[in-house]
């Protein structure tokens, strides 16, 4: 084996290289020569100064790991270190790893072990001839709901209509005027039934909720109710300000309002306001970007004292959709046929083509032609002159967001151009 030749190193008082790549003289420095050549750092005190000797000589461990049971036999090294994580899988317990070395860096393995890894698990799917009546209404009360993640479950009062006669709902299924849609446990509802398939495991499908309203098909409004009875409102709950929109972000999850000056409030409320996601009212759907938009709120104060936005709107109260912020209008309920181009995943956009098939509006041509000219003034190559742009809010879910995904799509035309919405699988691909 080749020696170690020492590099000076600024931080040491001395370099003074000795025989086998070791430095003498009684100076702390790293040796790399752990034994076995596996490169591993070895503190040698010549002179009994410095840094404890961490070497293979005398076997000893500068301290036992807790859930090795004992004395590790060889040299300690680092649990970063591959041969000590598969002692400590053997010993019984490093938490990332088993017995065999499947954790990090243990044997023929990579990456984090099964145990510490979160695994998610796999929903039942159903059987391959379970049929679905689409037209078909059905009973069933709220069993859980979890408002900020947007998801739960509805028991079914008719049993045997689905496994479990329990059935998953998403916030996007339920037919609601609240700003926030959400539901709340113990509620009667009526719904219908869908097939899906599952975002992660496609060869998986299982059974949802559908349109979810009142019994008799009214809208869910609870939201409303439900405030009156947790928040303290300043001047109540239905005065109005208005203001200014600074900006909003969807993904912090908040944005600021700044108030206009000439109203009587209490002592103590300032003019510029924090929104949280919960109060920007955009008519069912999640709010988007948003900047210098004017707007009007009410007010409420927190158990902490802190003055907050409460249901935000445009002015005259309309939701603060993208349709009334870009002037977006839909061209019907059309369904057209086309194919996923581009998908950018981190800011939830993309491009998708029409079947070559497809007469497109004249008004959407026109839109699109508008937005082609427009890119190239801007410096941009476009090679193909028909792709709609859409987002993921665009979406419904479980759409296939990827690159070369067959979808169906809706059209629209706003102030930007031409766009595609009610994205959905096709079941094309």
């Amino acid at each position: 084996m080749v020696a170690w030749t020492p590099v000076s190193k600024p931080w040491l008082k001395q370099n003074t290289p000795a025989a086998g790549g070791k430095f003498g003289g009684g100076k702390a420095v790293p040796s790399w020569n752990s034994g076995g050549g596996k490169g591993f750092p070895s503190w040698n005190s010549g002179g009994g100064k410095g840094f404890p000797s961490w070497n293979n000589s005398n076997s000893q461990l500068p301290w036992t790991p807790p859930w090795a049971g004992g004395k590790a036999g060889g040299a300690w090294q680092p649990p970063w270190m591959r041969n000590v994580v598969a002692q400590w899988g053997n010993a019984g317990g490093a938490p990332w790893g088993s017995a065999g070395g499947s954790g990090k860096g243990g044997k023929g393995g990579k990456g984090w072990g099964k145990s510490w890894s979160p695994q998610r698990k796999a929903p039942p799917s159903l059987p391959r001839d379970f049929e679905v009546d689409d037209a078909a209404r059905y009973t069933g009360t709220v069993d859980f709901y979890a408002k900020w993640k947007g998801y739960g479950f509805i028991i079914l009062q008719q049993p045997g209509i689905a496994p479990s006669d329990k059935v998953f709902v998403h916030w996007k299924s339920i037919q609601s005027d609240d700003r926030y849609p959400y539901l709340v446990k113990d509620l009667e509802v009526e719904l219908s039934l869908e097939k899906q398939q599952d975002r992660w495991n496609r060869s998986i499908t299982t059974l949802r909720a559908k349109n979810v309203t009142l019994v008799g098909g009214l809208s869910i409004s609870v939201q409303d109710d439900m405030d009156a009875q947790e928040k303290n409102f300043i001047g109540g709950q239905h005065l109005r300000y208005t203001g200014t929109l600074k900006f909003f972000k969807p993904r912090a999850g908040f944005g600021w309002v700044s108030m206009d000056a000439g109203y009587d409030v209490e002592h103590g409320v300032p003019s510029d306001l924090k929104v949280e996601k919960a109060e920007v009212n955009a008519g069912g759907k999640q709010p988007i970007m948003m900047e210098n938009v004017a707007v009007e709120f009410g007010i409420w104060k927190t158990d902490r004292g802190e003055y907050r936005v409460y249901n935000m709107t445009l002015p005259g109260g309309h939701p603060l959709t993208q349709d009334a912020l870009e002037n977006r209008i839909s061209m019907g309920a059309q369904v057209h046929k086309g194919e996923i181009t581009t998908w950018n995943w981190r800011h939830g956009w993309g491009f998708l083509r029409p079947e070559p098939s497809t007469n497109l509006p004249p008004r959407v041509t026109s839109k699109l032609l508008q937005q082609v000219q427009a890119a190239r003034s801007r410096g941009k190559q476009i090679s193909e002159e028909r792709l709609l742009y859409f987002r993921k809010d665009d979406c419904q879910w479980g759409a296939p967001l990827q690159r070369g995904a067959k979808v169906n799509f809706q059209l629209y035309i706003d102030d930007k151009g031409a766009g595609a919405c009610e994205v959905t699988s096709s079941g094309g691909w």
